[in-house]
């Protein structure tokens, strides 16, 4: 089959690392497969080099002019996709497969993955997600429970096809690199996802407060935070609150590709508060990495990862579960979260898709 998968960035978001790891999966598979995205700020590649079996359409994206709201830019990149992928595209693919809200508006008739539902209040950004969720002939989910919502919201009938994760890249890393991170940083709580509403980052901040009263030596390090979206109000005041509390943690921002799984493998536990998530692949990742994993407490987070994790629903009990998994040993629950992670291929995700595929076909 030719198929054509579709992201919105280049950047190491958790929907475009899904992206590239199927279409690498899916050409490992005998498919003939193309991801299109738009490249942002002059982006001409990806974050990470990409299996030369998978051919790579990268649509300039120029920077908008001064004052361009998110609303403007979304509806921009929808215009810019768009253009290349009719002018280009259109009828070339067996399938063609959006991953977003941005791709699937900019290509029609597709196949569109919903990763998580979100509820937006910008009025552009509010039609693009209820168009990006009517509009597709067949969906998938990386839950039940996003699949779920979908047929309670929509009433539309979506696959499940579960994340695959790369268990070898996290569960065997480099002790050298390791040992860097361990020395530049000492112990640390580990989040990835940057500072946004989503990603709980103010509820993990207060978290981190009561935490360090048990354990001071500890440092909270926030990797990631790569966005389409302008959190610059939050982040303000997610830095005037560690301000009054009097902590320090670590932004590291976007971490190069082959230095993250170092940096996961060497914490000491992993927060995943998150208040939306479809699967929690970062998560996923430090289950591979032997990482004591903390998530908060969502029915699709007690779906994807039941006893492997730790749950948490305030920041009072994050610090709580933190200072648990900084203290236990645990190997069952280590070796469980191990087992679990190692269960998610994306052979099997490819495989899944490809019968999803000839089937619509």
């Amino acid at each position: 089959m030719k198929i054509a998968l579709l992201s919105y960035s280049t950047k190491p978001r958790g929907g475009v690392v899904h992206t590239l790891a199927l279409a690498e999966a899916l050409a490992a598979a005998g498919q003939d497969v193309t991801v299109w995205t738009l490249g942002r700020g002059g982006d001409e590649g990806f974050y990470r080099p990409v299996d030369p079996e998978v051919r790579l359409r990268i649509v300039p994206f120029a920077d908008g002019p001064a004052g361009e709201s998110v609303g403007e830019r979304v509806l921009r990149s929808i215009d810019t996709l768009r253009e290349a992928f009719t002018a280009e595209g259109a009828g070339a693919y067996d399938i063609v497969h959006a991953q977003d809200c941005i791709s699937a508006n900019a290509v029609g008739r597709c196949v569109r993955t919903v990763h998580h539902i979100d509820h937006f209040t910008t009025p552009e950004l509010a039609a693009c997600h209820e168009r990006a969720i009517v509009e597709p002939y067949a969906h998938v989910c990386v839950s039940r429970t996003v699949a779920d919502e979908l047929a309670e919201g929509w009433r539309l009938s979506a696959r499940v096809i579960p994340n695959g994760v790369a268990y070898e890249r996290f569960a065997a890393t480099d002790p050298a690199l390791r040992a860097r991170w361990a020395e530049r940083l000492g112990p640390y709580v580990l989040t990835v996802g940057g500072i946004e509403p989503r990603k709980g980052s103010l509820d993990l901040l207060e978290a981190y407060a009561l935490l360090r009263a048990r354990h001071p030596g500890v440092k909270l390090v926030v990797a990631g935070g790569e966005t389409l979206f302008d959190y610059r109000d939050y982040r303000a005041r997610w830095e005037e609150r560690a301000a009054e509390l009097a902590v320090e943690p670590v932004v590291l921002g976007a971490v190069p590709d082959d230095e993250l799984p170092a940096l996961v493998a060497a914490a000491s536990a992993f927060a995943f508060p998150s208040v939306k998530e479809g699967f929690g692949l970062a998560a996923m990742e430090a289950l591979a990495a032997g990482v004591p994993l903390v998530v908060r407490d969502l029915p699709v987070l007690r779906e994807v990862f039941g006893a492997a994790a730790r749950f948490a629903d305030t920041p009072e009990r994050l610090a709580v579960e933190l200072g648990d998994a900084l203290t236990a040993a645990e190997p069952e629950r280590r070796a469980a979260g191990r087992e679990l992670a190692a269960r998610h291929t994306w052979a099997e995700a490819a495989r899944l898709h490809i019968d999803l595929y000839s089937a619509l076909l």
